[in-house]
């Protein structure tokens, strides 16, 4: 029994925790910010006032995490962000292919407490910063209502990764709320005040077929007339939860403190809804369906942006600017939302993508005026209109692990956040970052530490392109289709395709290159062949006389043709696609971008691929082959295809693929790493949209390594992870490490992106 006397004020329990970074905000870009630090060898608090991780993305609210791959809709290819944001979707689509919420929470919480370097505090609110001086930091104190205990964190280094960014408003960090002027950055697609200055709010619901009938009576509470929603007419009784994410309110509104009031608005919006559907007699389907799961807590688009040394802006998203300190990458639309949401007149959102990937710099990772303060997720320095690029979860995500990176060496060395941005430290935070999968655009991993930089390689086969067979169906050219092929600089080969007409007809066939190494979108037209074809199944030889001046990637197009179907190959290869121009409204691609007046961004077409199971590679042959899957494209420092495959490659018939390193003399291996096929090209969407397989079909599933006595050192048997580390326990002593790629987890050549080895 415990017995108190009466007193006049008690406190309630404190515990102080010290760390290197206190990382304050639980989504995705704290979390990967946390993980990444914790991996890099320095302790790390984690703060989220949830009881959950994963903000938006978490069971709570329940948005799919996207970034610059969007939905596959736009022009980026193998664009899906890397380091552990990878990891993480990749285990969701192991785990998780239909969707559930709650199994991403549990991989995600899974994730955290098994860093041994992470203190982590769910249900936990920061409420007071400590200052040493105007510009500094010293702690924070916090309060979990769960188990009514007081918390004081201390350490050198923080990371607002709040959403809000709490910590940083509290410590007088420089911000912005609502929308510059055109004027301010030059920014044609700058918002006027009668669209509106911010972004809402969104909640979302979800529904069950019960089987039996099942009768609503809404709450008092719930929005009556549902015409007040001028896009009434779209709901129905198949599309719930993020499906419907312009279901959104709060722009007009302080987006911060009246969240409460934006969230008893939705929760009206929601429930007027569902009253609609289950009551007004027009969706007799929905007789036996239930209102399954409706969102607490609101998910939050817009609030405070805080200003660093740089901000990002539209012509940085548009133009595809370079930036010397660039730790990550979006790709996302120029996606801005009326003000009024939901009861707006206007389309849920405005969005305007560019031809390809676009750098963030390092500058618009940490406070201006706040000296040891990193700011992550939707709250870095951006104007309002990159911001509504840079501000989605995978491009969130991304940019946390640069902090997180960034962090590890500042706590290494004794330095703070913009002590980086000198020449030579900016490079080792990109290296370290390339070492972890972490894509920077344009940037070359090179590290000297690597034993495989002095190694001579080797392989059992090595893949000619010299044809995708034509196994696979003959399609209907409905659609224009292309064929994406990497080739060296040179003359472009000779092709061959199959086709079938059911009349003469004329077909166009055009070759077509990006303007830029890097995009993936073809905008540039190298010749155009119109061929005139007689009825029936042929061949057409293909004879372009065109000499490319750099390698990279071209576009065999194929010109829509409602009497002519084309002929597909069932042979999936890494670095190998077929696009077509497509509409997917999701994204708002209708096959071409045209803006209709001058908001300074791009007319071009989209080139999109379709979805596994679909999507095969156009059957062809290639007169000369194409050499560029071969094995030194293991130490060529990039880990994806950009302008060439960037990978090694097997044979289709080769029985025991393997890669053979070889040293002249006795090596010492405690640690290889492995970068295997991840497909960057998908999504992996977290929620609602299932997805085809449970490990990625290019990715090598198991494989073994082998010393130079052909001794079993390592094996794995079950993969589906892009990046493999393996440790040795003891260093290993050989002349050669030989890696046998056994399976595959689907029916495609074996392929490897990276070797690298360390002595420790």
């Amino acid at each position: 029994m415990i017995r108190e006397q009466a007193t006049d004020k008690r406190s309630p329990k404190t515990v102080r925790y010290e760390a290197d970074l206190v990382v304050v905000g639980g989504g995705l870009s704290g979390t990967c910010c946390a993980i990444t630090a914790a991996r890099a060898g320095i302790q790390v608090v984690l703060v989220q006032d949830r009881p959950v991780l994963g903000g938006n993305a978490s069971s709570e609210v329940r948005l799919w995490v996207l970034g610059a791959t969007s939905h596959m809709g736009n022009n980026n290819r193998w664009a899906r962000e890397g380091g552990f944001i990878d990891e993480l979707l990749l285990e969701n689509l192991y785990r998780n292919p239909e969707g559930n919420p709650l199994i991403f929470d549990t991989i995600l919480l899974e994730k955290v407490v098994n860093e041994p370097n992470i203190k982590l505090l769910l249900n936990t609110a920061v409420y007071e910063v400590e200052k040493s001086d105007a510009e500094t930091i010293t702690g924070l104190k916090a309060f979990c209502s769960q188990n009514s205990t007081a918390y004081e964190l201390v350490a050198p280094l923080f990371c607002d990764a709040s959403g809000d960014g709490v910590v940083a408003f509290q410590a007088g960090a420089a911000f912005r709320m609502g929308a510059e002027s055109r004027e301010e950055f030059g920014e044609k697609f700058a918002p006027t005040a009668e669209y509106g200055e911010l972004l809402g709010h969104s909640l979302y619901f979800y529904s069950k077929d019960t089987g039996k009938p099942v009768r609503f009576v809404p709450p008092s509470y719930a929005l009556q007339d549902i015409t007040q929603i001028p896009r009434y007419r779209r709901f129905n009784t198949k599309e719930f939860g993020c499906q419907l994410w312009w279901i959104e309110y709060g722009g007009r509104l302080d987006t911060v403190h009246e969240t409460e009031t934006i969230k008893w608005e939705l929760w009206k919006v929601v429930y007027g809804v569902w009253n609609h559907i289950k009551n007004s007699g027009q969706f007799p389907e929905a007789e036996t369906m239930t209102l399954e799961w409706v969102g607490q807590i609101p998910g939050k688009r817009e609030s405070r942006r805080f200003e660093g040394d740089y901000m990002l802006k539209q012509q940085d998203v548009v133009e595809q600017r370079t930036h010397p300190d660039a730790v990550a990458f979006g790709g996302w639309s120029l996606d801005l939302h009326p003000a009024d949401g939901v009861f707006s007149e206007k389309p849920g959102c405005n969005q305007w993508h560019s031809k390809g990937l676009y750098q963030l710099p390092y500058r618009s990772f940490y406070s201006r005026n706040i000296k040891n303060l990193f700011i992550a997720g939707r709250i870095i320095s951006a104007s309002h209109v990159a911001f509504a690029s840079s501000r989605v979860m995978g491009t969130s995500a991304h940019g946390g692990q640069a902090v997180g990176m960034a962090a590890a060496l500042c706590a290494r060395d004794g330095l703070l956040p913009r002590d980086l941005t000198e020449p030579a430290r900016m490079r080792e935070l990109q290296q370290e970052l390339l070492k972890t999968g972490q894509h920077i655009p344009g940037l070359v991993l090179h590290d000297d530490n690597d034993l495989t930089r002095k190694a001579t390689l080797s392989a059992s086969s090595e893949l000619i392109l010299n044809e995708l067979p034509a196994d696979g169906p003959l399609v209907p050219l409905t659609a224009s289709a292309a064929q994406m092929l990497p080739l060296p600089a040179g003359p472009v080969p000779g092709v061959t395709v199959w086709v079938s007409a059911d009349q003469a007809t004329t077909l166009t066939v055009e070759l077509r290159r990006s303007s830029k190494p890097d995009n993936h979108t073809p905008d540039v037209t190298l010749q155009t062949l119109t061929l005139s074809l007689p009825k029936g199944k042929q061949k057409l030889d293909l004879n372009f006389e065109y000499v490319l001046e750099e390698p990279g990637y071209v576009f065999i197009t194929f010109q829509k043709n409602e009497h002519i179907r084309l002929q597909y190959s069932a042979l999936r290869v890494t670095g190998i696609l077929s696009v077509f121009n497509k509409i997917n409204a999701a994204v708002s691609n209708f096959g071409k971008q045209e803006p209709t007046e001058d908001i300074g961004v791009d007319a071009f077409e989209f080139w999109t691929p379709e979805r596994r199971p679909k999507g095969q590679n156009i059957a062809l042959k290639i007169d000369s082959g194409i050499a560029l899957f071969g094995v030194e494209n293991l130490r060529n420092g990039i880990q994806r295809p950009t302008n060439q495959p960037n990978a090694y490659v097997a044979a289709p018939n080769d029985p025991n693929p393997t890669v053979t390193l070889s040293w002249p003399s006795l090596q010492r291996i405690g640690r290889v790493e492995l970068f295997f096929d991840g497909d960057f090209d998908h999504p992996l969407e977290t929620v609602i949209m299932t997805h085809p397989e449970t490990e990625v079909p290019f990715c090598v599933r198991q494989y073994i390594l082998c010393n130079d006595r052909n001794e079993r050192i390592f094996q794995e048997s079950d993969n589906h992870q892009t990046r493999n580390t393996i440790r040795f326990e003891q260093p290993v002593e050989t002349r050669s490490l030989t890696i046998h790629l056994k399976t595959m987890n689907g029916p495609v050549p074996a392929a490897l992106l990276e070797v690298r080895c360390y002595a420790e």
